[in-house]
């Protein structure tokens, strides 16, 4: 088998589409078709097949795939053992994160690899679906990504996961709201209120159904609001309320947040990445700050 369209195989799975692998890697669609094409030939069963107007992955390309990432590994392990200079701290590190991950780590992490003489660190930010993020860390090396607590874990295939923090998720109210004097919450105290939530797939829908549910009735969504930052802000009017997250949640006098007594809702932070990108150094080092500023 040829290396390069096994890497290709495992780039289709990753990617979703032939359109997509095309754009990542600059080349045509029918190239990579034609590469793809070369590699059934050397395999007796069949990896692709169509599925309306997309090409997908049989069971035997998955597996395929799933090998090639052993593969990649292998290569990048024999690549660094050329020259030294793969160590190299000089080398960028890409990180991405969603939106409040980014705005509560991304200063911090910065002042950290300043301190340390880390390697150069090159940040994005990707609100995206809970069922994207995977597919992120084919373009950045370490990938932070949130979802629900009880929500489906990460697929384990071709990804390494670090877990960062086991996220609380409160309550947020206007300062002045009666409800502000009280410590802890019910759910019976909010069921009624006007609510905020996420966009539908986004990760934390779960969450707000979870309060839905305990509440035993459909709770009254006013505004659907992915950036958390602007979310609190529509609370500290006063017109809704939302869950918001307890620790990266920036400090607002214009808010308050508080527990709910009998739902223990939770987001689970975590890094994604590729196992090869984690055996760059400038990687590894990088994801042990981000560990460091997520202890509590």
């Amino acid at each position: 088998m040829d290396v390069r369209q096994l890497l290709l195989l495992r780039e289709l799975a990753e990617r979703g589409s032939l359109t997509a692998v095309a754009l990542a890697l600059h080349v045509s669609p029918s190239a990579v078709s034609q590469q793809l094409a070369a590699l059934q030939r050397t395999v007796a069963t069949p990896l692709t097949e169509k599925r309306g107007r997309r090409l997908a992955l049989t069971p035997a390309g998955h597996a395929l795939a799933e090998a090639a990432v052993d593969v990649a590994a292998a290569l990048d392990r024999a690549e660094r053992a050329v020259g030294e200079h793969l160590e190299s701290r000089t080398v960028p590190v890409r990180v991405c994160a969603f939106h409040s991950a980014a705005l509560a780590w991304f200063g911090p992490l910065l002042s950290a690899v300043g301190e340390t003489g880390g390697p150069p660190v090159h940040l994005a930010d990707h609100d995206v679906a809970q069922e994207d993020f995977p597919r992120l860390v084919a373009d950045h090396d370490l990938v932070i990504a949130h979802r629900p607590e009880t929500g489906p874990p990460w697929p384990r295939r071709s990804l390494h996961t670090t877990h960062l923090l086991l996220e609380p998720m409160h309550v947020a109210l206007a300062a002045g709201d009666p409800l502000a004097r009280l410590r802890v919450l019910r759910v019976a105290d909010v069921a009624g209120r006007r609510w905020i939530s996420v966009h539908d797939g986004f990760p934390l829908t779960g969450a707000l159904d979870a309060v839905a549910v305990a509440a035993r009735h459909p709770l009254d969504v006013a505004h659907h609001l992915n950036e958390f930052a602007v979310a609190a802000d529509v609370v500290a009017t006063g017109d809704a309320v939302a869950l918001l997250p307890a620790r990266t949640t920036r400090p607002d006098p214009r808010l308050v947040l508080r527990p709910l007594a009998d739902l223990d809702v939770r987001r689970s932070i975590d890094v994604l990445a590729r196992p090869e990108a984690l055996a760059r150094r400038g990687v590894a080092e990088v994801l042990a700050l981000l560990r460091g500023l997520a202890t509590p």
